[in-house]
């Protein structure tokens, strides 16, 4: 499984803020039961490399600090839910009564499998309220499938689609869309024009990561552009 996300700059941030030395982190960590050298600590802080999600969780406790601080995201795929609630996948599969297989495939291929009860429990574990529970769910499949494919390629294809499953007029979709669509072309002309310009990684870098978080937040831009509540219908 990759590396859950990680902020180094809010990691730094939070151990300076409570006032603790990569040294008194560790030993933190160390009393959690997650032995790691200093070395991996000043390695997380430079983002040269990222923790473990086990490492993730008792550097979070070791700094006094929400896990979704030290990703630097608000929580919106089912993933990221378990991470900010500090549940490996296997407890959590245990927790809802699942295959903990089954649990690793609905988080790979971004789609629900659980029974009625098990996606009951899935909402008790992770401290979400029905219709947060339908967005994650929603979002862990159609919609955000339906509006990455939209980006990418001919979005219009996908406007009936889409508006059959968020309940929205094809029309409200079909203007949404045409906006995401082009801000995505935005992204790529200047990655292109940075790449023929022959520019530094690091700026390439930047435009990589900026479009990343442009699609990992989506859903919810496409959700604000229609004028929806955020709440997919059934």
């Amino acid at each position: 499984m990759s590396h859950p996300p990680f902020s180094p700059v809010q990691a730094r941030a939070a151990r300076l803020r409570i006032g603790l030395t990569p040294e008194q982190v560790v030993a933190a960590m160390a009393q959690l039961g997650v032995r790691r050298p200093v070395e991996a600590v000043t390695a997380w802080e430079s983002g040269a490399v990222a923790p473990s999600e086990t490492e993730l969780f008792a550097l979070a406790d070791a700094l006094w600090c929400p896990v979704p601080e030290l990703m630097a995201l608000r929580p919106r795929s089912l993933r990221e839910h378990r991470l900010a609630r500090q549940f490996t996948a296997e407890r959590l599969a245990q927790r809802i009564g699942m295959d903990p297989r089954d649990y690793a495939r609905a988080e790979e291929d971004h789609h629900w499998r659980g029974t009625d009860r098990q996606t009951l429990m899935l909402a008790d574990a992770l401290g979400l309220e029905p219709d947060e529970l339908l967005r994650v769910i929603v979002r862990a499949g159609e919609l955000d499938r339906l509006l990455r494919q939209a980006v990418e390629g001919r979005w219009k294809q996908h406007t009936a689609a889409l508006g059959r499953l968020v309940g929205a007029p094809e029309r409200s979709v079909a203007q949404a869309l045409r906006t995401l669509h082009q801000e995505y072309a935005h992204f790529n002309e200047r990655y292109m024009g940075h790449l023929v310009a022959r520019s530094d990684h690091a700026r390439l870098r930047e435009i990589a990561t900026e479009r990343a978080g442009w699609l990992h937040a989506l859903p919810d831009r496409f959700l604000h552009l229609i004028g929806h509540d955020t709440r997919p219908s059934r």
